[in-house]
C-alpha cells in the first residue's frame, strides 16, 4: 500500500460498520452518500480488498474489514484524545474531558456532582463513560475514571477519595412475602439472591461462608445496574453500595454485619494533568465524591 488513506476514509468505513449503510453513515456524519461511497470505495482501492457485501440486513464487513474494525475504533479513539488535549491546553476555563466511572457510579453518585459542576463551569463539556474496564485511561478512552479499586498502571496519577460500603438489601413487602429477614447466612443463602453470571466480579467476596456459584445466584446479570432494578422491584436480595440504597425508603438491609468496604480512587492521565478543564473536575470530584461517601450512613 503506498498511500496512507486519510483518516476520513476510515471514520467513514466505521459509520458504514456501525450503520449497516451507506445513506445510515452519510446521514451520521453530516455527508452527502456519493461522497461516503468515494471513502469506502478509494478505503478498499488503497488496501485491495473489499470491505463489505451486501446481505439481507444491509452491508456487511468482510472478514478483513472485520480484522480491521478493532485498530479503526482504536484510531477513532486516539483521533478524540487528541481533540480533548487541544481543547485542554487551553488556559481558559473551557473544553471536553471525558470522565469513565462504573455503571452504578455513573448512574447514581455522580449527576448531581456533576450537575453542580456544570453550573461553576458551564463553558467545561463533559463526556460520561460507563466502564469498568481498568484500561480506559491507558487506552486514551478517558481522561479521568473513579474506580473502585487502586489504579496501579503506569502513566497514572491516583488520588483515593474515601470508602465505599456494600450491604445486602430487599424490598420489604419481599421479604414479608418469603420468610421474614434472614437472621443468618445460612438462612440467606435459602432465598433468591441477585448477582452477576461472571462469579469473578464478585471480587473474592464470601456469601454464607463461602465464596458463592453461579448457582447461587436465582437472578444473574453482569449489569450492576439490572442488579440494582430486580433489588428495587422486588425480585430478590442483593448487593447495593449503601449510599445508594439509603435513597430508597422501601429497601431493608439483611445481615447488617456483612459490609464489605472498597476503596474509591479517581484516576488521571499523567499528561493531562496540566489541562486546566481536566484538573478543575478533577479537583470538584476530589471534593464532592468524598464528601459523598464520607456522610454515606451506616
Amino acid at each position: 500500500m503506498s498511500v496512507i488513506p486519510p483518516w476520513d476514509h476510515w471514520q467513514s468505513f466505521l459509520a458504514v460498520v456501525d450503520t449497516g449503510s451507506l445513506s445510515g453513515a452519510a446521514r451520521r456524519l453530516g455527508l452527502t452518500q456519493p461522497t461516503l461511497s468515494r471513502h469506502v470505495a478509494a478505503l478498499e482501492a488503497a488496501l485491495g480488498v473489499p470491505l463489505f457485501l451486501r446481505g439481507t440486513q444491509g452491508l456487511v464487513p468482510t472478514p478483513v474489514a472485520s480484522a480491521l474494525i478493532e485498530g479503526a475504533r482504536g484510531m477513532a479513539l486516539a483521533e478524540a484524545a487528541l481533540r480533548r488535549t487541544a481543547a485542554g491546553a487551553r488556559t481558559t476555563d473551557a473544553g471536553v474531558v471525558r470522565l469513565a466511572a462504573s455503571e452504578v457510579v455513573g448512574a447514581e453518585v455522580l449527576p448531581p456532582i456533576l450537575a453542580r459542576f456544570r453550573k461553576l463551569h458551564p463553558a467545561i463539556a463533559v463526556e460520561l463513560v460507563l466502564s469498568n474496564r481498568a484500561e480506559d485511561l491507558l487506552r486514551r478512552a478517558a481522561d479521568l475514571a473513579l474506580r473502585m479499586f487502586r489504579p496501579e498502571q503506569g502513566g497514572l496519577r491516583a488520588r483515593r477519595l474515601g470508602t465505599a460500603h456494600l450491604g445486602l438489601y430487599a424490598r420489604a413487602d419481599h421479604l414479608t412475602q418469603t420468610g421474614g429477614v434472614p437472621q443468618d447466612e445460612a438462612s440467606l443463602m435459602t432465598r433468591t439472591l441477585i448477582g452477576p453470571e461472571d462469579i469473578a466480579r464478585l471480587g473474592g467476596l464470601t456469601l454464607g461462608g463461602k465464596h458463592p456459584v453461579t448457582g447461587d445466584f436465582g437472578f444473574r446479570c453482569d449489569s450492576d445496574l439490572a442488579q440494582m432494578a430486580l433489588v428495587r422491584a422486588g425480585a430478590g436480595i442483593g448487593i447495593l453500595q449503601e449510599i445508594v440504597a439509603a435513597r430508597d425508603p422501601g429497601l431493608v438491609r439483611v445481615l447488617p454485619g456483612f459490609r464489605p468496604a472498597l476503596e474509591v480512587w479517581l484516576a488521571i492521565n499523567a499528561d493531562m494533568a496540566d489541562s486546566r478543564p481536566v484538573r478543575l473536575l478533577a479537583d470538584h470530584l476530589a471534593v464532592d465524591v468524598r464528601a459523598a461517601y464520607l456522610t454515606a450512613p451506616a
